[in-house]
């Protein structure tokens, strides 16, 4: 819950952001010379790639969460068996055996939505976000592409 309240509170500055850097490219627009209108139209730019961004980072973060309560009421999340050094963070051996499980896994099952959601915890935990994210990522189209069972 706390990550929800934290996600929200920022999403929200960041719109609050967007508001205000466009409104200060509306004004410079409406200076009306060629300069300011230039430099209007580029601050505007920035809130709208941001606001993109930001519904992007939404949508996979609704889905993936979707993904993970359909594995959680099914009890196919990924049990937290790593191994954590005294500051609490994980060991990074433990973390590259738990890899390498879900690796083979995802090798035996590739078109398993669910193999390919553990193997993005497991590169989370092993500390590679781009990997973590494009396994995610082919998790959801998996799992939207998947056959409707009657």
């Amino acid at each position: 819950m706390r990550a929800k309240i934290t996600y929200a509170v920022t999403a929200a500055v960041l719109v609050f952001y967007f508001v205000l850097a466009g409104s200060r490219g509306v004004l410079l627009i409406r200076h009306g010379t060629l300069l300011t209108v230039t430099f209007g139209v580029a601050v505007l730019i920035l809130p709208v790639i941001g606001i993109w961004f930001l519904w992007k980072n939404t949508q996979f973060v609704r889905r993936a969460n979707a993904l993970a309560a359909e594995l959680d009421a099914e009890g196919g999340l990924p049990v937290d068996e790593l191994v954590r050094t005294p500051s609490g963070r994980i060991d990074r051996d433990s973390a590259d055996a738990v890899f390498t499980r879900r690796r083979e896994e995802t090798e035996d099952s590739p078109d398993d939505w669910r193999c390919w959601f553990r193997l993005a915890v497991a590169y989370q935990d092993a500390r590679d976000t781009p990997r973590a994210r494009k396994a995610m990522q082919h998790a959801i189209a998996l799992h939207a592409n998947k056959p409707v069972s009657a």
